[in-house]
């Protein structure tokens, strides 16, 4: 009888350990040990560190998916709210975390996008993919009038997720919400200021 597989379980425990310690930081020693693998199952499922990495950051993404259409796709409430929503729900997800753990997207941007360029260009096509529902909302709020359209909505939207993972850096530095706090007050009483 053939052992069952350990891929999910080395893709979970990589996971946890890339938002521990990052992906220079994270060795595959650390992965299966977390796991509760043996070191030769890592390279029986993954070719190289940075596939791993690769296939870590799609599970992520996943992850990020769900929020984003939790948030935006509830049209039970006006966009400019949606939009709110998003942030007040990942703001409790941090709090949850002790505010110790940011977005593994914004992690990898800053890590591993200038060492590996397969990375950066998949961290490009999931920001491109990220901004569009942002962006969708955004226009929505635009044409019922809940906010200005002197922007593009895809300007907006990259602006929106550029600034929030600023605020989430400078959250981890702090370990409070008060980075976030601020740019959601900020950006929603000028750039999403709701029109009267």
């Amino acid at each position: 009888m053939p052992k069952p597989s350990l891929r999910d379980a080395i893709l979970d425990a990589g996971l946890k350990e890339m938002f521990r310690t990052g992906y220079h930081g994270t060795s595959v020693r650390d992965v299966t040990t977390a796991a509760g693998a043996p070191q030769g199952s890592f390279t029986n499922h993954f070719r190289s560190k940075e596939l791993f990495a690769s296939e870590v950051l799609d599970r992520y993404f996943t992850y990020v998916r769900g929020l984003v259409a939790e948030a935006l796709g509830d049209i039970s409430l006006p966009p400019r709210e949606r939009l709110r929503r998003y942030l007040d729900l990942i703001t409790g997800k941090l709090a949850h975390d002790g505010f110790t753990r940011g977005c593994l997207i914004g992690d990898f941007s800053l890590e591993a996008s200038g060492t590996s360029e397969m990375l950066r260009e998949q961290l490009d096509e999931i920001f491109r993919e990220w901004r569009a529902p942002f962006a969708a909302c955004i226009a929505e709020a635009q044409a019922k009038r809940e906010i200005a359209s002197d922007f593009d909505p895809d300007e907006l939207a990259d602006f929106l997720l550029a600034s929030w993972q600023g605020a989430m850096l400078r959250m981890k530095v702090e370990r409070s919400a008060a980075a976030l706090e601020r740019f959601k007050t900020i950006a929603f009483q000028t750039v999403f200021k709701e029109l009267p």
